[in-house]
């Protein structure tokens, strides 16, 4: 049986399968459809003709706009109906049309979002991403499966990010953007194939980057990217000079970790 609390308010329209887990406030609104194993925490809000399924749990105060399916199984070419599961974290907003998909057993079986997260219309989350919080992805924004994004991260309208790819802490990703390789935490990446353009100083600013701090991480992205050996190498030779800023540290750590992508550079071919 389902376990519905008492202040749950479900439209005489919407279905709540047997098994489901729904806290308390939670609204589901017209033609809304909730599966057998999701689970609801308190205050959320399922405008109308929304559809949450599979093995999924939506956090607290989480918003879902009409025609969004959350928790469909995923869209690999690899799927073969595993158990598998979406989490999502507290008060993130779903506008209409969002899809996000369950992860697969090759990808360790979890999609994983984080809280205060803002998904636009029609942007997609597939199978086996890992997203942090306060990201923001604008309209027909697409992630393809096993794609990492950092907190704070904005992803302008219509880019499309291929599979295993990273994105770093606060990186901006302009519209309509071909991210085919890793974004440093601070990077700002536009065009088809996305070249770096530098660092997103506009959000560092607004994060409480002090202006000297900003200065410190130009100047290792300078010798990162414009130094004589590869970026990784680059990256690598010049942790001793930046250890005392964790901000460059922490662009120097992204490059220098494992990843199955390239780094995006401000050259083609180049990285």
């Amino acid at each position: 049986m389902s376990m519905i609390s008492a202040s749950a308010r479900i439209h005489p329209s919407a279905v709540v399968e047997d098994g489901a887990v729904i806290g308390e406030n939670v609204v589901v609104g017209p033609f809304s459809h909730v599966g057998p194993r999701v689970v609801l925490k308190d205050n959320v809000e399922l405008i109308s003709h929304a559809v949450v399924g599979g093995k999924t749990e939506i956090g607290k105060g989480c918003r879902i706009f009409p025609m969004a399916v959350i928790g469909g199984v995923s869209q690999s070419l690899h799927e073969a109906g595993e158990d598998s599961s979406l989490t999502i974290g507290d008060n993130c907003t779903m506008r209409e049309g969002v899809t996000m998909n369950t992860g697969t057993t090759g990808g360790g079986g979890k999609t994983v979002v984080g809280d205060n997260c803002l998904f636009l219309a029609n942007s997609h989350v597939a199978h086996d991403c890992r997203l942090g919080s306060h990201i923001i992805m604008s309209n027909n924004v697409m992630l393809a499966g096993h794609v990492q994004v950092a907190d704070r991260a904005i992803l302008g309208g219509g880019c499309a990010v291929h599979q295993f790819t990273r994105i770093g802490r606060q990186a901006f990703i302009g519209g309509l953007s071909a991210v085919n390789y890793d974004v440093i935490p601070f990077g700002m990446l536009n065009g088809n194939p996305g070249l770096l353009g530098g660092l997103n100083v506009v959000g560092m600013t607004r994060a409480g980057i002090d202006r000297a701090t900003i200065h410190i991480v130009r100047r290792a992205f300078k010798k990162i990217f414009e130094g004589e050996a590869n970026v990784r190498a680059n990256a690598a030779a010049i942790r001793d000079e930046f250890a005392d800023c964790p901000e460059a540290m922490e662009i120097i750590d992204f490059i220098t970790a494992d990843s199955d992508r390239a780094i995006s550079s401000p050259f083609r071919r180049k990285g």
